[in-house]
């Protein structure tokens, strides 16, 4: 893993951009596509409003395919929505193919039904492999990532891709990319900043692995793993 520690966060905004759009050169050349899944947050929306930008007009766009990291299982005009925000912020306004773009909602479909056909999705883009080009993670102040909740037994998947579960604190299901597909990722890139992000990320960084209690440490710490997080947040 690689730890970046920003003094203010519109740099950190910046960096994350730039690194999106250099990946997405890289593997458009290397493939003649840029396969990612996206995360919720305001840290991904500002990103995102980043990207919207005529800065990044020069992206080919229209080869990027769109996935999620995880879901509220609410209507995609629901605010709660990870997928209407980024329709907001960016998918609506940078010059996306539309047939590339796959939420992780679906009316009329039961939550674990569609976790099935999601996985089904991304083995046509990504094939048997399923190795996305980039992913980008938030952290929780209780330490999960994506819909990886302290204590759920979606902790312990090792065979799905995609998985689909109620979530009994928030009275809600929830649907989530899981731990096996997000560590095949070529590049994983985290964001999570401020003091109340304080005592997860001193137990994911320095304290015994505790998965069940810290998720965000089921994601292997190797070189593709970059982490962007301020001072506040690393206690300094």
């Amino acid at each position: 893993m690689n730890i970046r520690i920003f003094d203010d966060l519109e740099t950190l905004y910046k960096e994350a951009a730039e690194m999106f759009a250099a990946l997405s050169v890289k593997s458009i050349q290397e493939k003649g596509r840029f396969a990612v899944a996206l995360s919720g947050g305001s840290s991904p929306k500002a990103i995102f409003k980043l990207l919207a930008t005529d800065e990044y007009a020069g992206i080919e766009w229209n080869k990027i395919y769109f996935f999620w990291v995880d879901e509220r299982w609410v209507p995609l005009n629901d605010e709660k929505s990870n997928a209407k925000m980024t329709f907001d912020t960016l998918l609506n306004k940078a010059p996306v193919n539309k047939d590339h773009i796959f939420p992780m909602y679906k009316d009329d479909v039961l939550p674990e039904d569609y976790a099935k056909e999601y996985e089904s999705y991304i083995r046509t883009i990504l094939g048997d492999e399923g190795i996305f080009d980039f992913i980008l993670l938030g952290m929780g102040d209780d330490g999960h990532t994506a819909s990886l909740f302290p204590g759920e037994e979606i902790l312990h998947e090792k065979e799905k891709w995609v998985s689909a579960y109620y979530l009994k604190s928030q009275e809600m299901y929830r649907i989530t990319l899981t731990e096996p597909i997000i560590n095949k990722a070529e590049n994983i890139l985290a964001v999570a900043f401020g003091e109340s992000k304080k005592h997860a990320l001193n137990e994911i960084l320095n304290g015994e692995y505790q998965p069940e209690l810290y998720p965000m440490q089921l994601i292997e710490k190797k070189e593709n793993f970059l982490f962007f997080t301020d001072h506040k947040a690393m206690g300094k």
